[in-house]
């Protein structure tokens, strides 16, 4: 993996770091600030920190994800792939979906620009 990607990895588990601890402000200085987000848990796509405070604010209200990053690969169109393990689970702690899911980023001046979603063989 390039240094490029090396240094990336670091913006990522920074994010899914700040994630897992709900922590909106410091997941969102990861990101441009008109960053294009994945809604997974809806559908369809929002732009921009305010729109992820509020989808990340409802999600946590009615789930509780878990999302960590096992696995980096570079793609060749300068993506970065990134394997996470998903864990949801509903506020009574009933598992919803427990696997893997490929998170797909795009970075611009060290910060991520874009987050897509795939899903994982395997799953």
């Amino acid at each position: 993996m390039t240094k490029m990607a090396n240094q990336f990895q670091d913006i990522i588990k920074k994010a899914y770091t700040a994630f897992n601890e709900r922590n909106i402000d410091k997941a969102l200085s990861t990101m441009q600030n008109d960053v294009q987000w994945s809604k997974a848990w809806e559908g369809g796509y929002i732009s921009g920190h305010d729109e992820i405070n509020l989808y990340w604010t409802r999600q946590w209200t009615e789930i509780n994800p878990k999302v960590e990053p096992i696995g980096f690969t570079e793609r060749e169109n300068g993506s970065l792939e990134v394997k996470v393990h998903q864990n949801v689970k509903d506020l009574q702690g009933n598992i919803l979906f427990d696997g893997l899911v490929k998170h797909i980023y795009t970075f611009q001046n060290r910060l991520i620009k874009t987050m897509d979603i795939e899903l994982a063989e395997n799953n």
